[in-house]
């Protein structure tokens, strides 16, 4: 008989296949009925929450972010069950040393269930024992693959459309695209194993694929969509991110040419739909591109002169502590939202690299900011420049600045998060650079309560948000320098509404886990500085500038211990031997060397208010690393200088440890009136122990029980591609 699927009658699948079973087109349909529902349900989820947010901030009550009405009751007592459900990470499966992440209930709840609807389709009333079924299995499962296909491009598109129905941004429905191809490798696999299965018998498998050009062209399809499967896994992806990108998108067009000649005439509207998908993506996105970055589009900017004839944007790159780049890009010609991010370039530094990174800065502050840690590649090229042209300039501050500008690109803004005003408490927490994502959702809430006291009652939407707890953990004292002004400029703007009488708050914390010398002489300081600062606020105006000014002249260097005292309406600096003071400590708890010889503090503080939580929660004596004395006395003029130490607002708390993070969100969550928002970005380990943390406390304070305590939304930011 013939065996090629060349050979047959291809029109079958417009038929019905016998005994009740549906034609192979209708597969097809209901998988898309499946999953235009799914969609449509997340999407009326969506306009769900964009009709709360406006009912909150509209609202005149003195709690607008608690349920009052019976529906709205209800509906928040099924969310909050939903959310500690999927919220909720599976046991992590553990081999010995090695420790495979697990993920949330709900993703796997999604994933559980596409694969259910795929076998179920592939199978529907089929014998899958009886040789003879092989056949049909084959033809089946071969329709129920190619269908999932757009999908793949739907969810991979950095213009997403499915992202813009539901509310969300491509980076967040990224591991769906990833998972959705993995469960179209496994229908091929069952498509081609079955054609297998069916020659077999007549040790026919090798003879097809030489001689028939449909089934080599399958194979091959096959063994491509697994090279890209294997390839986009997180070890690889993250290797070389620049070379997965090319090969990502190198593989697939081979992937769709011969998907394209395997496939029949009846369905090869489907490889045309992806290609209709992919340039609809490319060409909305160089619309954009070429928005942001032709000067002729933007005049106004252009007359401002900081754009150049054709590209539009420079960007001053300085050399921050941590090895760490700021690029600054004055007068952007575009606007975005907190949290969002952009793809930058600058072809002159990295050739052909487009790395994304958040958007540090609010619009409002009239220049469009990123601070980027020096990694490799690309990053790191950052900051080689950065640092060079900072060595070239006379050394007036701590930070090496270069005034020299370099020509950018940038694509986007991407990125979507629910806007945190119409929240009654918000919890921030930050590892390291995660502060870029956090920090403009901190200063954009604190400037809606500006707004707020500009306008008349009758005009404004008042923002719901009562408290904002802020918590950011570094591993060196010099990275606070980072948003040590912004932070000081928060603090300054809540005394200032709160003393016209707005019921607002702001609590922040820094967390040192690598240097807790930075943390004692912080302490010392803001003793001091309480008291300076009360007899000097009403001369000299705000805690920030008072800062500022005092900024070059008090501040840590590596061979003495500075104490702070207030004198004489001045800050007099008294150097004592640090070496004195540190053989009189006894180390409090448990201490680790990290890289070059610096003290990890891994102790946790468990509650801040304590007397204990006061002190260091580590003392470093790993004995790595330069001379303190040679360090201090060193006059060579090629050599880096050392950062110099931020100063901090006096009301901002200083830690050496790490944070108990449901201790955090405890105390939050517990004098909120209304529903809170808890929003984490830093490394993998702190984000599970925030989601593990939240998904607790709302199980112990039975949320979804009737016992009257507020709903928890969550939201993560993890580090990694």
């Amino acid at each position: 008989m013939d065996m090629s699927m060349g050979g047959m009658d291809m029109s079958m699948g417009n038929m019905s296949m016998g005994n009740g079973i549906p034609s192979l087109f209708t597969f097809e349909r209901m998988y898309w009925a499946v999953v235009g529902a799914t969609i449509a349900a997340f999407t009326l989820v969506n306009l769900y929450s964009w009709f709360l947010r406006r009912q909150r901030l509209r609202s005149t009550s003195m709690t607008p972010a608690r349920p009052k009405a019976f529906p709205f009751l209800a509906m928040a007592t099924c969310t909050a069950l939903v959310r500690e459900l999927a919220n909720a990470s599976l046991p992590v499966f553990a081999v010995k040393s090695l420790r495979l992440p697990s993920p949330t209930l709900g993703r796997a709840a999604i994933i559980g269930a596409n694969i259910v609807v795929l076998l179920v389709m592939c199978f529907y009333k089929l014998d899958v024992n009886d040789r003879w079924s092989f056949e049909n299995i084959g033809y089946r499962t071969g329709f129920v693959t190619l269908c999932q296909l757009p999908l793949l491009f739907l969810l991979a598109g950095k213009r997403n459309i499915i992202g813009a129905l539901i509310g969300s941004s491509y980076e967040r429905i990224n591991w769906l695209h990833r998972w959705a191809s993995r469960c179209f490798l496994l229908t091929a696999t069952i498509h081609m194993g079955y054609w297998f299965a069916d020659w077999a018998p007549y040790d026919y498998i090798g003879t097809k694929v030489r001689t028939d050009p449909i089934t080599k062209h399958g194979v091959i399809a096959w063994a491509i969509l697994v090279w890209i499967t294997i390839s986009s896994m997180t070890p690889i992806r993250g290797w070389s991110y620049e070379f997965f990108v090319v090969q990502h998108v190198v593989s697939f067009a081979v992937f769709i040419g011969f998907v394209y000649l395997h496939i029949p005439a009846e369905v090869k509207h489907w490889v045309w739909i992806c290609v209709g998908l992919f340039f609809f993506d490319r060409v909305v996105r160089a619309f954009y591109y070429l928005y942001n970055n032709l000067s002729i589009l933007h005049p106004a900017q252009r007359k401002d002169g900081t754009m150049g004839k054709l590209w539009a944007l420079k960007a001053e790159l300085t050399a921050l502590p941590n090895n760490t780049t700021r690029v600054t890009i004055n007068n952007p010609p575009i606007s975005w939202r907190p949290g969002q991010h952009v793809f930058l370039s600058a072809h002159s530094l990295a050739p052909m690299q487009a790395h994304p990174f958040t958007i540090s800065s609010l619009p409002s502050d009239g220049k469009m900011e990123f601070l980027i840690q020096s990694q490799k590649g690309g990053t790191q090229k950052f900051y080689r420049h950065a640092e060079r042209l900072g060595m070239t300039l006379p050394q007036t501050t701590g930070d090496l600045t270069g005034h020299d500008l370099t020509s950018v690109a940038i694509e986007g803004p991407y990125g979507r998060i629910r806007p945190l005003q119409q929240f009654d408490s918000v919890v921030l927490l930050a590892g390291s650079s995660g502060a870029t994502f956090t920090m403009p959702l901190l200063r954009d809430i604190v400037y809606s309560w500006k707004v707020m006291s500009g306008q008349s009652t009758s005009q404004r939407e008042r923002p719901a948000t009562r408290h904002v707890r802020y918590v950011w953990i570094v591993k060196s004292g010099p990275q606070l320098s980072w948003f040590s002004t912004q932070l000081s400029q928060v603090m300054d703007d809540v005394t200032q509404l709160q003393n016209q009488g707005h019921d607002i708050s702001v609590d922040i914390s820094t967390y040192i886990t690598c240097d807790d010398a930075f943390t004692t002489e912080q302490r010392t300081l803001l003793g001091a500085w309480k008291a300076y600062s009360t007899s000097t606020s009403a001369r000299h105006g705000s805690v920030t500038e008072i800062l500022s000014s005092a900024d070059d002249e008090v501040y840590n260097d590596y061979s003495t211990e500075k104490k702070y005292v207030a004198k004489d309406e001045k800050i007099e600096v008294q150097e004592l031997d640090r070496y004195s003071l540190s053989e009189k400590t006894e180390p409090t708890s448990k201490q680790s060397c990290g890289p070059n010889g610096t003290c990890c503090c891994t102790a946790t503080i468990e509650d801040e208010d304590d007397d204990e939580a006061i002190r260091p929660a580590c003392n470093c004596n790993c004995g790595a690393g330069p001379s303190r004395t040679d360090s201090s006395t060193s006059s060579n003029l090629n050599e880096k200088p050392k950062p110099k130490q931020p100063l901090l607002h006096p009301a901002i708390s200083v830690f050496s440890g790490r944070p108990a993070c449901r201790n955090v969100i405890r105390k939050t969550v517990e004098q909120a009136y209304g529903e809170s928002a808890v929003v984490v970005c830093g490394p993998h380990g702190l984000v599970n122990d925030v989601r593990t943390s939240v998904v607790s406390l709302s199980d112990e304070r039975a949320v979804h029980k009737g016992t009257g305590a507020q709903g928890i939304w969550l939201y993560t930011e993890a580090f990694g591609y």
